[in-house]
């Protein structure tokens, strides 16, 4: 395709490490093959166990969309968005947003508990895991969620070259584009690890750069009550909750969003989707 031919021609080089939110020092070993085990025999709403893990374990970043792609690119931006629009009709609102997926044995149960309580949310998908579960992206739109770019492999981003930080972040916009008929409008740094050249990158492909400001932990499968615990503790307005679908054993992330949504909507928060700010 001629997406990544014309962010070639058209991105300067650029240097300097930024990061925002909470710094995350990526896990030993983050690049090889992290393998974990399936949901427990007989857990609700979860598949039976499927491919092996892909190679990495994130560590978290960072809510209504657009209906089309904009006709103008964004800003560079030197720091990636940590707010929802300050709208007094926003007064309770929060956005749930999940990462490293689509993976067939919990993205599937997610996607079926932000049904039954119709809650839209925010995925960020990995090339790797979106090439090969198309079928899940198809689903997150049809049910009105967002679907955000989180590169191809999850790498540590400062560590790539530029050539291969544009082909982590071109070719999962691609992957998007080709299964879903739109490329992606958001991108999330793995380990929430941004520098100048994602931030360049990402706007050439014209995405807006999205944080989060409540890390559910999930990713260091707590519990599931340590889990439940951190949201209910940590909600409030314009709080953009961070939680994941893959990277590991996701069973504690299932369990708990069934736990904690209905908890939140009974105090008044409604869940929402990110908006792009005016260009």
């Amino acid at each position: 395709m001629l997406l990544r031919t014309a962010v070639f021609l058209g991105i300067a080089a650029a240097s300097g490490l930024v990061t925002a939110g909470e710094s995350h020092t990526p896990p030993q070993g983050a690049a090889g093959p992290a393998p974990a085990g399936g949901p427990p025999a007989g857990a609700p709403g979860l598949l039976p166990a499927g491919p092996p893990e892909k190679s990495y374990r994130l560590r978290p970043m960072t809510a209504e969309a657009p209906a089309r792609p904009p006709v103008t690119k964004p800003a560079v931006r030197a720091r990636p968005l940590l707010a929802l629009p300050d709208d007094a009709a926003h007064a309770s609102a929060m956005a749930l947003t999940f990462d490293d997926g689509p993976d067939p044995r919990y993205t599937p149960a997610i996607l079926d508990t932000l049904a039954r309580y119709q809650v839209r949310a925010t995925f960020f998908v990995c090339g790797e895991m979106a090439t090969d579960n198309r079928d899940l992206l198809r689903r997150m739109v049809t049910e009105g969620h967002v679907i955000g770019n989180h590169t191809w492999t999850h790498p540590l981003i400062p560590q790539l070259s530029r050539p291969a930080l544009l082909s982590e972040i071109g070719r999962t916009s691609e992957v998007v584009q080709q299964t879903v008929g739109e490329a992606p409008l958001w991108f999330r740094a793995p380990y929430g690890a941004w520098n100048r050249a994602a931030f360049e990158i990402g706007a050439d492909l014209g995405m807006e750069p999205l944080a989060w400001t409540l890390d559910t932990l999930d990713w260091k499968e707590p519990g599931t009550t340590a889990i439940v615990s951190r949201v209910e503790a940590g909600a409030g307005p314009g709080v953009i909750v961070l939680n994941h679908d893959a990277g590991g054993d996701r069973t504690q992330s299932v369990q708990a969003l069934a736990t904690y949504l209905p908890q939140l909507l009974a105090r008044g928060y409604r869940m929402t989707l990110p908006v792009l700010p005016p260009r």
